[in-house]
């Protein structure tokens, strides 16, 4: 039954997301790639002021998967790099957090590319 839980507080706060993201969509003028930008803005800097932390720990996935959670990501590398190297830290912490996954995202990407072929639309 726990593991119920989880799932329903991840699916709760990354629908949650979805639908602000869905919203801004249809009732502004926004196009979608300035409301994702603004998505990973919005992590970055809740992710700085220590308020993106506890919904991650409370929804797990579905605060750290969509964007908002990789603005996240790249603050903690940021914190984390300047503790350790002090300024330079500014310009590589985020760049180390993140690398693991962006890698990961061009690897898999390359791979259907090469296994899969695109069709035409008709």
């Amino acid at each position: 039954m726990e593991v119920l839980w989880h799932y329903l507080k991840a699916f709760a706060v990354g629908g949650l997301l979805c639908l602000i993201g869905q919203l801004l969509i249809d009732r502004t003028k926004l196009t979608p790639a300035r409301i994702l930008t603004s998505y990973v803005v919005a992590g970055v800097v809740l992710g700085a002021l220590g308020l993106y932390q506890p919904l991650v720990d409370f929804a797990g996935a579905g605060a750290s998967v969509p964007l908002t959670g990789f603005g996240n990501l790249l603050a903690k590398g940021v914190r984390r790099a300047v503790a350790e190297k002090g300024l330079v830290g500014v310009f590589t912490g985020g760049l180390g957090a993140a690398a693991g996954g962006v890698c990961a995202a061009v690897f898999f990407a390359l791979l259907a590319a090469l296994l899969f072929r695109a069709k035409e639309k008709k």
